[in-house]
């Protein structure tokens, strides 16, 4: 089985994309599917934390790209969710480039199911890398005016050279009810839809258990409500009819 490869972009920094690719994976491994992420955000490493292999990386995305070492020995199971494995960024330094992860992906393809690829903000490297192998692309934005603008630039780039609408999907993530409103920065979701462009598939509420889980190394209960938004996600992303919800 080729597995899908899927990258997880944004415009500004800040917006929680790491976040929301661990939770996806993490979710993806709940719903029995195998899952490698791959971190591609040199310099700014935070998915080891998040994931729990904080420590037990070896190598990483940039010993695998240059040829230091074979893509199976920077591979690390996390512990916290099983089905997550992940290769992490290099804590400085690095340059993502197109070919050799390709030849990454081609030989990871038949031991997952999904191969996430975490890139970094904006439209660099690791952006233009992932954005020639994806097979589908996940915005994730928050709901202020700046993200939202930013991702309206990322989301036309996933669009050009023929990729098809159905395959760029929006995230809404750091969703409140005071996200909205007369006296918001932004009015309602489908202010956020409308300004980038792109069809939602998920709205991931505000979370302080995320934001602990995440800095703390340890695993986000299932019952969290940015778990529960993160199961629904991944069962969009395989298929599933499930009604969207804002919390």
């Amino acid at each position: 089985m080729n597995a899908q490869t899927i990258m997880i972009c944004s415009g500004k920094g800040g917006t929680g994309k790491s976040t929301v690719s661990v939770l996806l994976g993490a979710q993806l491994g709940a719903w029995s599917r195998r899952v490698l992420l791959i971190e591609l955000d040199s310099g700014l490493r935070s998915v080891d934390m998040i994931a729990g292999v904080y420590g037990k990386t070896v190598y990483d995305i940039e010993d695998v790209l240059c040829g230091r070492c074979d893509g199976s020995k920077a591979i690390v199971p996390s512990p916290l969710y099983p089905g997550l494995s992940v290769i992490s960024a290099p804590y400085e330094g690095g340059e993502v480039r197109a070919a050799p992860l390709a030849g990454l992906i081609l030989a990871m393809r038949e031991y997952f199911d999904y191969i996430l690829l975490d890139t970094a903000a904006g439209m660099g490297a690791p952006f233009t890398a992932a954005n020639r192998l994806a097979d589908r692309a996940l915005v994730v934005l928050t709901p202020d005016p700046v993200a939202l603008r930013d991702g309206r630039i990322v989301a036309d780039a996933l669009l050009q050279n023929g990729r098809p609408a159905s395959a760029v999907r929006l995230v809404m993530n750091r969703v409140s009810r005071s996200s909205f409103g007369k006296d918001a920065a932004v009015f309602d979701l489908d202010e956020c839809i409308d300004t980038v462009g792109l069809q939602l598939i998920a709205a991931i509420p505000e979370s302080r258990t995320l934001q602990r889980a995440g800095a703390a190394g340890t695993a986000l209960p299932q019952d969290c409500p940015a778990a529960i938004a993160g199961h629904a996600l991944a069962g969009r992303i395989l298929g599933e009819r499930i009604p969207l919800t804002c919390f």
